[in-house]
């Protein structure tokens, strides 16, 4: 049965377990289907010369196989498939992957710890916004990657090869706990961290966050011995302390862990008090989201602007607009953009919203030239526009519609309730780059320096060269008087 919400899957064949994701898309949130997880313990299968081990290999293929079953519907394109740390170390690899192919249909994209950190980041952020710096912490079998960003975007990204299997495996083989042992451990993790402190520490961030089942199981003890939701370094060490006072791995019975994680617990805690340590941290919150969800997000990011781009492109076609021109726009639109995004703080989908804009707001021209704005909007906000929501729908016909002309604070109202600020912010340069082509003639655009300060939009532009063209010197004029009801100040230099 066909359906306007297809079901897409991420699948991640990470060094402890290999994980199943299947959501769909609606309404601008994921809706999750199913999921599935299969230990595989590959990297407890990896010998010290980086091969994997037949048995290893065995597990691995058995879950691929169940995995195939649940996905045997899906169409390639729906379906995204990662491998972390300890397929990309492993030197058979390719052996792996050819026996995979027989039973297992879909690609396997063995990436790098640095693109495992950005999906890890994206995977965060789609679902918890943030106006700051954050650090966030996913510790897995094999490795350990830690990124700070801010809202979308990423600004330090590393992953460090020590994880939870390969610590416990190489620092306690007998499963015998002591606390030499564990310093000697903690020691080496914290050599491995050590190449990124500086930069780290010097960045900063204001909250942190952890992923992953290492760190949710830590959680889960904390929450039965403290009653307490974040991590400090004072609760690690008393966990530690529990730990350390069984013995023998084989012995642990510790609140909130789970049997299956008893064997890796001990690495995984070491990693995460020498990172607290390392990067002088006061507190850690679980966060659910990670690798997985950074996956579909980028498969519906990319499918999506597929459909968006497409259902512009058949509007620009159907209403015979004027490409050149609106393509004029948009590279002025892309100059002035760039001068304000930091301070205004813009995403790039901001741009692009910018863009579809300046692409279809003169649709309205096979209905009257005069009300040019008003009909183009009309026809934006009552067509269908596959891919895109009602929220940006609803903002594209604002742009559109604020265009050119008078702005009314009752008119806006109507377009400008889910985002208050952004219209706010975009309107100016869809104006400002529109008025600046307005004779179609884009070699005639003028040398513009634009800046944002607060409300403030400086623009400077040729003393001679506005001296020679009186009718744009107006209507920038006039210009300042329109963006009052949007609190911009329009400075003219």
């Amino acid at each position: 049965m066909k359906t306007d919400h297809p079901s897409i899957a991420a699948v991640d064949l990470g060094s402890n377990s290999f994980h199943l994701l299947v959501a769909r898309h609606v309404d601008g949130r994921f809706q999750v289907l199913h999921k599935e997880k299969q230990r595989v313990y590959l990297a407890a299968g990896l010998d010290e010369d980086f091969n994997l081990s037949q048995e290893a290999i065995a597990r691995a293929l058995h879950a691929l196989q169940q995995f195939a079953t649940t996905l045997e519907s899906f169409p390639h394109s729906h379906v995204q498939v990662v491998a972390t740390y300890t397929l990309r170390n492993s030197k058979n690899i390719q052996d792996f992957l050819r026996l995979a192919q027989r039973n297992f249909p879909f690609k396997i994209n063995v990436i790098s710890g640095q693109e495992e950190a950005r999906l890890i980041y994206q995977g965060v952020a789609n679902y918890m916004h943030s106006d700051h710096n954050r650090l966030i912490i996913d510790i897995g079998g094999g490795s350990t990657e830690l990124i700070i960003g801010q809202h979308f975007e990423h600004k330090h990204l590393a992953s460090r090869n020590m994880g939870c299997v390969t610590i416990s495996k190489q620092f306690f083989p007998d499963g015998q706990l002591n606390e030499q042992r564990f310093n000697n451990a903690q020691t080496k993790a914290e050599q491995d961290l050590e190449p990124i402190t500086a930069n780290y520490l010097n960045e900063g961030w204001k909250t942190c966050l952890g992923t992953s089942g290492t760190i949710k199981t830590l959680v889960a003890i904390n929450q039965a011995y403290f009653d307490q939701c974040a991590l400090t370094l004072s609760s690690l060490e008393k966990i530690k302390a529990y730990i350390l006072a069984q013995g023998h791995i084989d012995k642990l019975d510790i609140k909130g862990l789970p049997e299956e994680r008893h064997a890796n617990i001990v690495g995984g805690l070491i990693i995460l008090i020498a990172v607290f340590k390392q990067l002088h941290i006061t507190s850690l919150n679980y966060c659910d989201y990670s690798l997985r969800e950074g996956l579909l997000n980028e498969m519906q990011r990319n499918e999506v602007l597929d459909i968006r781009t497409r259902t512009i492109q058949t509007l620009t076609e159907h209403y015979t607009v004027d490409t050149v021109h609106s393509d004029n726009i948009c590279k002025t639109l892309e100059h002035l953009f760039s001068s304000v995004q930091d301070a205004w703080q813009l995403s790039p989908f901001d741009l692009q919203m910018l863009r579809w804009a300046a692409q279809l707001h003169e649709v309205g021209l096979t209905i009257n030239s005069s009300g040019l704005h008003k009909h183009s909007a009309y026809i934006v906000m009552h067509s269908q526009l596959p891919g895109f929501t009602q929220e940006q729908q609803l903002m594209l016909s604002g742009l559109i519609r604020f265009s050119r002309k008078k702005i009314k604070l009752a008119d806006l109202d109507l377009f400008n309730h889910e985002q208050p600020q952004k219209l706010n912010k975009l309107l100016p340069l869809l104006r400002l780059a529109i008025m600046f082509n307005q004779k179609r003639q884009h070699q005639q655009v003028p040398s513009i320096v634009i800046q944002a300060q607060g409300e403030q939009l400086r623009l400077m532009i040729n003393k001679t060269w506005l001296n020679k063209h009186t009718i744009l010197l107006a209507d920038l004029q006039q210009e300042q008087h329109y963006l009052k009801p949007l609190n911009i100040i329009l400075l003219i230099r």
